[in-house]
């Protein structure tokens, strides 16, 4: 028997609890539902930035690490990093320099994101329980290292649902150089209902920004008529072939999407087309620069789509890890860091300061929460014949939260004094998500789904709320 059709039935003849009153809102069309206090944020924009990004190059200031460059990382020859014996001690390939107001510690690698310190709350403290690229990437975006949970992006529209009646509630926009590792599970429903997954827009075509969205164009027989009676004969068959199969969430979730693609053929080319906003905002997010204008382009939607009623938007920075060509597709550095992050990062600090300033400058930013995580951190010692590179370290990175209820100018946590491992205040997944709901108005402990006789939550049995860097 189907836990997720008892459930549902359940919760509306119980009509008490948060996941009773998500239900009933979606049941009932309206798109939202009560939240267990008053949330400060409404909406979640989340860059994602795999391949691992080094702490120690970009906001954790490690000046004993500078007076150490060159020395032995390990005398003793006892340590193994993921992938290689630990070099010598190697300082950031950037300057670091203090910022804004608050005084926060920024590399020259991002001198845009350093205007918006004051903005920014950074988590010098986050670990992961792994250092394989797959596993990390499923914690990070679903509290778990194995495949099949479901997404942070899914979790918030299950327990609050969208506020568009014309847009999915959650998008991902991938990189346009391809999927990041472990693919699209990582914003998969796991056993959520299917219709929680996200819809994965490419913004590199405005005009088919949804694969198979639109009927080709030399196919003279599909008109706006034709298209309208297929769709409802199309809806008699599904509705009597769900009929016999009331369990089947998957059924359920492709009849929804065909409903919603309908409205997305009016929606989508409209969201994606960017012709309509200003020179100046476009120059803002360089969208025709050859190299940082296709992130750029993904910014600047994400703004479009919450600026919509879209309830999450996930945005890559970087796909699959493969062996470098010109560059690294993505930020694994082993080789040569200050070729890929330098490439990477002129490519992030662009688009994401962009996005802080225009939400700001929208009236957005208060109750749009911005999160930029990766999945590990990189070693404060050198990889690599030419001590450029540097490896895997599941053991310290850096994450940092904006907007929707955050207190700018902060610092949570700290790395020992050679950015190797979290001393301070370690923290998991678990804790950067319950803070995320938290400012959504959820409590992390209560939003549940039943399955496989166990109360799942994002936050498994783990997390708390960060509070001091909450406004």
């Amino acid at each position: 028997m189907n836990i997720s059709y008892l459930r549902r039935d359940f919760l509306q003849a119980a009509g008490g609890g948060f996941g009773g009153l998500a239900l009933t809102a979606m049941l009932a069309g309206e798109g939202r539902a009560e939240s267990h206090h008053a949330p400060k944020a409404r909406r979640v924009i989340q860059i994602f930035c795999p391949g691992g990004m080094s702490q120690v190059d970009t906001f954790d200031y490690k000046p004993e690490l500078e007076k150490r460059n060159g020395k032995p990382f390990d005398p003793d020859g006892n340590l193994q990093f993921f992938a290689s014996k630990p070099g010598n001690c190697q300082g950031s390939h950037w300057k670091f320099q203090q910022h804004g107001h608050s005084g926060r510690w920024v590399s020259d690698l991002f001198p845009k994101l350093a205007t918006c310190v004051d903005d920014m709350a950074f988590i010098y403290s986050m670990h992961s329980k792994s250092a394989l690229h797959g596993p990390a990437c499923f914690m990070m975006n679903t509290g778990f290292a194995l495949p099949g949970f479901p997404s942070m992006g899914a979790w918030v529209t299950y327990g609050l649902g969208s506020e568009a009646d014309d847009l999915p509630a959650f998008v991902v926009l991938p990189d346009p150089r391809g999927l990041p590792p472990g693919g699209i599970i990582n914003w998969g429903a796991g056993f959520l209902p299917a219709e929680y997954q996200a819809t994965p827009l490419d913004t590199s075509n405005s005009k088919q920004p949804i694969v198979d969205l639109f009927p080709p164009t030399d196919f003279k027989a599909a008109t706006s008529d034709a298209d309208r009676a297929g769709l409802e004969f199309l809806e008699q068959l599904n509705r009597l072939h769900l009929d016999s199969r009331k369990d089947n969430s998957e059924l359920d979730a492709r009849i929804k999407a065909y409903e919603m693609a309908a409205r997305l053929q009016l929606s989508a080319p409209e969201v994606t087309d960017l012709s309509n906003e200003t020179a100046a905002t476009q120059q803002l997010y360089d969208i025709d620069h050859p190299e940082a204008g296709p992130f750029g382009r993904q910014c600047l939607l994400a703004r479009r789509l919450v600026q919509r009623g879209v309830r999450f938007v996930q945005i890559y920075c970087g796909a699959e890890n493969t062996t470098s060509k010109k560059i690294r597709p993505n930020w694994d550095s082993h080789e040569d860091l200050p070729r890929d992050h330098g490439y990477w990062g002129a490519v992030l600090d662009t688009g994401a300061s962009a996005l802080l300033k225009d939400l700001k400058r929208q009236g957005m930013l208060d109750d749009t929460l911005v999160i930029c995580t990766t999945e590990f951190g990189r070693q404060p010692g050198a990889q690599g014949g030419t001590g450029k590179g540097r490896d895997h370290n599941a053991g310290a990175f850096t994450a940092w939260l904006a907007g929707g209820g955050i207190r700018g100018g902060v610092g949570y946590g700290a790395t020992d004094e050679l950015g190797f491992k979290a001393v301070e205040s370690p923290s998991y997944s678990y804790d950067l998500h319950a803070t995320s709901l938290h400012l959504l108005g959820i409590d992390h402990t209560r939003l549940t789904f039943y399955h496989n006789g166990i109360e799942r939550r994002l936050t498994d049995v783990h997390g708390h709320v960060i509070n001091e860097i909450l406004a």
